[in-house]
């Protein structure tokens, strides 16, 4: 009897191990897009790290599309914010909710071109849910003049 416990106890902690390698394993994050190509993703603790993604090399028909991980779970009034350097508020577009995990959040460069304002070529890219109430920043998102689209 001892030895089945001992055997067990000790199945169950390789087992722990060999799952605490997986990477990603239902975890949270995000990917954002360009026309179909990633060209940022973030999940587990990179998620705090704020990187910019360069879009002055991108056509206004050129489509955003941002996809969030919410451990597996869908996520419920869904909401991409746009805020200036100032941190004040300049365009929010809100999602429907869908029935699998990943719904797609799309709009096009043009979109994100008209919001800019004055001299300032930044804008800072937010998403928020019913899961993510507070919301977090994804990106700083740069319009200026550069020769390519980069993360």
């Amino acid at each position: 009897m001892k030895s089945i416990i001992s055997k067990t106890l000790a199945l169950v902690a390789v087992a722990a191990t060999l799952l605490s390698f997986t990477a990603n394993f239902g975890g949270e994050g995000f990917e954002i897009s360009l026309n179909g190509k990633v060209v940022m993703q973030q999940f587990g603790k990179d998620m705090d790290k704020v990187k910019t993604l360069q879009l002055s090399a991108a056509s206004p028909n050129d489509k955003i599309t941002i996809r969030y991980h919410h451990c597996g779970r869908v996520g419920k009034n869904r909401i991409v914010t746009i805020k200036d350097g100032q941190n004040n508020l300049v365009k929010e577009w809100r999602f429907k909710d869908v029935q699998t995990a990943l719904g797609d959040m799309s709009c096009n460069v043009r979109d994100l071109i008209s919001l800019k304002k004055g001299d300032n070529p930044v804008l800072n890219l937010y998403y928020s849910s019913s899961e993510l109430p507070n919301g977090r920043q994804l990106a700083s998102v740069v319009l200026g003049n550069s020769n390519k689209v980069q993360p």
